[in-house]
């Protein structure tokens, strides 16, 4: 994922915990914030260290952002992170990315129907 794309600065993650909106399923919490300075999403990814060794963890992160590289164009220019929980673990790359469609449907970060 581009620089741009990318929320790496830990006073932005904060304002976003504090300011944003949350939403959940049973493996990922999704926070949305409104940023109004950008014109396109930018994504912060949270994988706890309780979750596994690194090796699990950056597969988790690559199956979150291969998911938004396959519906950049869909998505609302906000703030969002998302946060893996212990069910994330043991999903396969194609379920991480299900269960991630469907809280960010819940979140209604998509700018039009996505049908699969």
């Amino acid at each position: 994922m581009e620089k741009q794309y990318r929320i790496k600065k830990n006073s932005d993650f904060q304002r976003i915990y504090k300011s944003g909106n949350s939403v959940a399923n049973r493996q990922f919490v999704i926070y949305t914030y409104n940023n109004k300075d950008i014109e396109h999403f930018r994504l912060g990814i949270s994988v706890s260290k309780k979750l596994g060794n690194a090796v699990l963890r950056n597969k988790i992160k690559r199956a979150i952002r291969e998911n938004f590289k396959i519906h950049k164009q869909d998505i609302i220019a906000k703030d969002i992170i998302v946060i893996a929980r212990q069910p994330a673990k043991d999903m396969t790359t194609l379920q991480i990315q299900s269960s991630l469609e469907h809280v960010l449907k819940i979140a209604k970060v998509f700018n039009k129907k996505i049908s699969k």
